[in-house]
């Protein structure tokens, strides 16, 4: 006990002088948590509380072209932007190009007139269908409407496309909706449908109920902090792969591990004592990003992280990570030859493997192909086991089946490093 004492007590004095270190274990991971957790909360807010620039060209005269406009200010996602009526495409485009707008919408010069003709058309079916025989049946030769015209700017990814594209779908159903229920109405009663009606009609939406699922009954709907914080303190536990591992590989090459030899302990002591040291350093690390995340985002104008009512529940979680995290790290230390192949090697797989683990893409996303890989992540578990508590109001009972495989892939981490230094000849 004395020599391990002894030994974490050189580790620690060791880990004190490496300020770059301590900056990369510490610094990073707090300015990490904050940029992604603000830039992720104003895009869960993008639809509440920003809009986005949609330059409008409408180039129809008709009473049915203002209700267009009208539906699409209306879903409160667009600040619209009304052009000249004779600006060109062009000239659109190069607005766009200049970044005034990320989108630009244009409705033909006929388009009030063609949604009123293909309004026609569908009421004069409905009343075929009726056995009804309609006013006007030279509506039966209508095309379609013309297509109404989004450029949108390459920078806007598909999601958020997607996204646009059923809104302004919306609008224009809700539009053509409108007409064919006027049409209607003006055919069988011969007078216009009541504003009254036409509004209950139109506007006679189910309401839907959203219940988030946890495990203690709660139905407090979860933030950005609560996705983001567990998932990048999971990352910084991770990195400490850059100090620890290279500190192995210099006790290596610097002569250290051969003056360790002579001394009467076991190289594996000094192992055991790095870990210990590390585990301390992931749990500060935890402790650290969760008070963070508690008392300083109000300040920040982000939204506080609520802790699990499990609070010894995550202390095991934490533990648990840590151990993972410290034993991929000595693992690295005692393969690389040189500390640029540890710093290059531990750095890039721990990207590869959050990327996989889904800190970066969330698992469900990704591809059946890749579901098996996922598993194979340490910091997928670590992940699951998380938000089993965060997200998911879980105790740590509830996360246990997360726990297990962790702790089977830090056990087999550690077998390999045993391996390793046997056939390295450092043991």
């Amino acid at each position: 006990m004395f020599k391990l004492r002894a030994t974490i007590l050189k580790d620690l004095r060791v880990l004190l002088r490496d300020k770059i270190g301590l900056a990369l274990m510490f610094g990073m991971p707090v300015l990490l948590v904050l940029v992604i957790t603000k830039i992720q909360n104003s895009t869960f807010e993008l639809v509440n509380k920003n809009k986005v620039a949609l330059l409008l060209a409408n180039r129809d005269t008709g009473k049915i072209s203002m209700e267009m406009i009208a539906a699409i200010d209306k879903i409160g996602m667009f600040k619209l932007v009304e052009v000249p009526r004779g600006q060109a495409d062009q000239q659109l485009i190069d607005r766009m190009h200049a970044k005034d707008a990320l989108l630009a919408l244009i409705l033909p010069k006929d388009f009030s007139s063609r949604i009123s003709a293909r309004a026609k058309k569908i009421t004069a079916k409905a009343l075929n269908s009726f056995g009804l025989e309609a006013n006007d049946t030279s509506t039966a030769k209508t095309t379609n409407t013309d297509p109404v015209t989004l450029y949108y700017h390459p920078v806007l990814q598909e999601a958020f496309r997607r996204s646009v594209d059923g809104a302004l779908h919306s609008a224009l159903q809700m539009v053509e909706s409108k007409q064919v229920l006027q049409q209607l109405y003006f055919s069988i009663n011969e007078k216009q449908l009541p504003v009254a009606m036409e509004n209950e009609l139109l506007n006679n939406q189910s309401p839907i109920t959203e219940i988030p699922v946890s495990r203690d009954g709660s139905r407090t709907v979860p933030n950005a902090s609560q996705h983001n914080v567990p998932a990048w303190t999971i990352f910084a536990m991770f990195f400490v792969v850059l100090s620890l591992g290279s500190g192995i590989v210099r006790e290596k090459t610097s002569g250290s591990f051969t003056r360790l030899k002579t001394l009467p302990t076991n190289y594996l002591l000094a192992l055991l004592s790095k870990q210990l040291t590390y585990l301390f350093v992931t749990m500060v690390q935890a402790a650290l990003i969760f008070s963070i995340g508690v008392w300083l985002f109000p300040y920040l104008n982000l939204p506080a992280l609520n802790l699990p009512a499990d609070l010894f529940g995550l202390f095991i979680v934490s533990l648990f990570c840590g151990w993972c995290a410290v034993s991929y790290a000595v693992c690295v230390g005692v393969f690389a030859e040189t500390q640029e192949q540890a710093n290059g090697f531990g750095a890039v797989s721990i990207v590869i493997l959050a990327a996989l683990g889904g800190l970066m893409v969330p698992a469900f996303a990704m591809p059946d192909s890749f579901q098996l890989i996922i598993k194979l992540s340490p910091l997928h578990w670590c992940l699951e086991a998380y938000y089993g508590l965060f997200l998911e109001g879980g105790t740590l009972q509830d996360v246990f089946a997360s726990i297990i495989p962790l702790i089977v892939i830090a056990i087999l981490i550690q077998l390999l490093t045993v391996w390793g230094l046997k056939r390295k000849k450092l043991i």
